[in-house]
């Protein structure tokens, strides 16, 4: 298949691709990422296309995955009406600080929402999606870490 062939189909596709990308998805800025995110990967992989009569159906699966994948992403997003304010790290606790962005990720997340933010154990499980065992051993091994760190 060459480049100008294939160009020549993504550009006759163009509308049906829009149109497929607006019943999966309710956001514009999704639905151009999806739409361009699709092209891209099409372009990339032309050469794996196997029988060039089936660009369509080949590019109209790669939409609907990346449709999927904005899905999955959106679904991950904490919604809120503002944006807080930065809060001001004071020298006296730069040390805990440091110490906390040494933590492994895992076990740093719980501890920031839970002491900072306020967070119930029970309200970080259902953020985490992880049981609240999980949350409160994470914690307990995180305040271990720290202790050490800091002693």
């Amino acid at each position: 298949m060459t480049d100008a062939f294939f160009l020549e189909q993504l550009s006759d596709m163009r509308e049906m691709i829009y149109r497929i990308c607006c019943t999966q998805l309710q956001r514009a800025c999704d639905r151009d990422d999806a739409v361009q995110e699709t092209l891209l990967k099409a372009w990339q992989n032309c050469h794996k296309l196997r029988d060039e009569r089936y660009v369509k159906t080949w590019v109209i699966r790669i939409l609907i995955n990346e449709c999927n994948n904005i899905h999955r992403r959106r679904q991950q997003e904490v919604l809120t009406d503002e944006m807080p304010e930065r809060p001001v790290v004071s020298e006296s606790n730069m040390e805990l600080y440091d110490a906390l962005h040494r933590l492994d990720r895992k076990l740093r997340i719980p501890v920031v929402l839970h002491y900072i933010e306020g967070y119930s154990t029970q309200e970080i499980s259902k953020i985490l999606k992880v049981p609240k065992g999980t949350v409160l051993w994470r914690m307990s091994k995180a305040r271990k870490e720290l202790y050490q760190m800091l002693d």
